[in-house]
């Protein structure tokens, strides 16, 4: 995983998935607005989502 996203996931959750689309930005940034931990926990998940369908593409 990249570290660097993992950090940004954590610090700011909507800046780490900014490649997605704009729905699932604004769903990550009202979840981080309602609590921090729902925000990092969410775009955590769409991380290693994506992450793992990267690595069973290769």
């Amino acid at each position: 995983m990249d570290i660097r996203r993992l950090l940004l996931a954590v610090i700011l959750p909507p800046s780490a998935i900014m490649n997605k689309e704009a729905g699932t930005i604004m769903l990550t940034g009202l979840l981080t607005l309602l609590g921090w931990v729902p925000g990092v926990v969410f775009a955590l998940f769409l991380i290693s989502r994506e992450q793992s369908k990267s690595e069973a593409n290769a």
